[in-house]
């Protein structure tokens, strides 16, 4: 595919086929593509730990008995605002009400919303997770930098038939995660990431969100 077909195609996928693995030197070779991704001063501020079978199997765990315990967590820095206000909340609340709509669940059915958190932690399925992790004096630059390169593992992983989901679920967790990354102490989590091939069946990987179009957004400027 062109870059215009794998950007406007991808999509956070939230089921994956469990019974097809992605190979070591398949997922080496999608970072080493994403690794071309700017940075300030080719500074390259990117950590990245790959895990599969029991690896993976014990932050599912960990994540899964703390969710359900009722222990939110605390992540270590704030992915979302710290005071909503529109259009922002607007689009979040759309986001929600959509996934959770197609997928039939009252979001006031406690029992059902939790079982389906619960698939986050599990990676949807994706039998390969990734954890991203910056180190702790890194400056804004350097996470503006960490996002190009996540996208750029997005679209690579789509040129390799393979799809994804950057997932900041795992972020409230990191106290639990980052020892079972064997991270030191100087790096803090960025994110989660799911990896496999999609179970292109499943009712929740045809959710598309809504995207405003340029003019929404732009300001054009001359003499």
């Amino acid at each position: 595919m062109n870059v215009s077909e794998a950007i406007e195609g991808r999509q956070s996928i939230r089921a994956f086929d469990a019974n097809r693995e992605v190979t070591d030197a398949v997922v080496t070779s999608i970072l080493t593509t994403a690794g071309r991704a700017p940075s300030g001063s080719n500074i390259q501020p990117w950590h990245v730990y790959v895990v599969t079978g029991s690896a993976q199997h014990r932050i599912t765990e960990v994540c899964t008995a703390r969710y359900l315990s009722g222990d939110e967590g605390e992540s270590e820095y704030h992915y979302y605002p710290q005071n909503w206000r529109q259009p922002y909340i607007g689009r979040r609340r759309q986001t929600g009400f959509g996934l959770y709509g197609l997928l039939g669940i009252d979001k006031a059915d406690t029992a059902a919303v939790q079982g389906y958190r619960v698939t986050n932690y599990e990676f949807f399925g994706a039998p390969m997770g990734l954890f991203f992790t910056i180190d702790r004096d890194m400056e804004l630059g350097s996470w503006l930098d960490y996002g190009m390169f996540l996208q750029s593992i997005m679209l690579s992983a789509r040129d390799a038939g393979l799809e994804t989901c950057a997932q900041a679920a795992f972020c409230p967790y990191y106290d639990s995660v980052m020892p079972l990354l064997g991270a030191p102490d100087e790096q803090m989590l960025v994110c989660g990431m799911s990896l496999g091939y999609p179970l292109t069946e499943a009712v929740v990987n045809n959710y598309r969100t809504e995207r405003l179009q340029a003019e929404a957004f732009t300001t054009f400027l001359s003499d």
